[in-house]
């Protein structure tokens, strides 16, 4: 493998520019840290950055990164470290105490008690609006795998005490 021109350090480095942020927020939604979500978005970025120049399309790398982040969140599940931490009693982007802040603390908190991979399908599905085979191709899993995990999540959402305090299960 050669190494990259500087053409193209220069155009990946305005891609994670343009699209960084969005790509953080995606890894945020997963992991509910801010800090979890950088280090998933650098980790998927070094693993993916060498690819740049072979995919040539920014559109097309955006989508390989963002299965990459999935299918690396999903590698991490069985991590220790990951399975002992919670949301904070407050968000720390938010500086305003209002009900909708509440209720994206509730839903983060509700997400954070299901097992990684239902918590990676209903992201997928419902925060980047992805089809079942989308997810499937991302996760490297199948679509009926998809629909198990996708049905069982919202069921568990359902059920969470966090919703149903805040008045959204029903």
């Amino acid at each position: 493998m050669t190494e990259p021109g500087v053409d193209n350090v220069i155009g990946f480095e305005r891609f994670v520019a343009r699209r960084g942020k969005d790509l953080w927020r995606a890894a945020w939604l997963l992991t509910s840290d801010s800090q979890h979500a950088e280090d998933l978005v650098q980790t998927a970025l070094a693993k993916t950055w060498g690819r740049y120049e072979e995919i040539g399309n920014d559109h097309q790398f955006e989508a390989y990164v963002r299965t990459t982040i999935y299918r690396t969140f999903v590698s991490w599940w069985r991590k220790l470290s990951w399975r002992n931490e919670r949301p904070a009693e407050t968000l720390a982007e938010s500086g305003l105490e209002d009900s909708t802040s509440s209720l994206r603390l509730d839903l983060m908190r509700a997400l954070d008690e299901l097992p990684r991979m239902q918590r990676a399908v209903l992201v997928l599905q419902y925060f980047e609006d992805l089809s079942v085979e989308e997810i499937a191709h991302r996760l490297g899993v199948t679509t009926g795998t998809v629909k198990t995990h996708s049905s069982r999540g919202r069921a568990a959402l359902r059920g969470s005490s966090h919703l149903i305090e805040a008045g959204v299960a029903s």
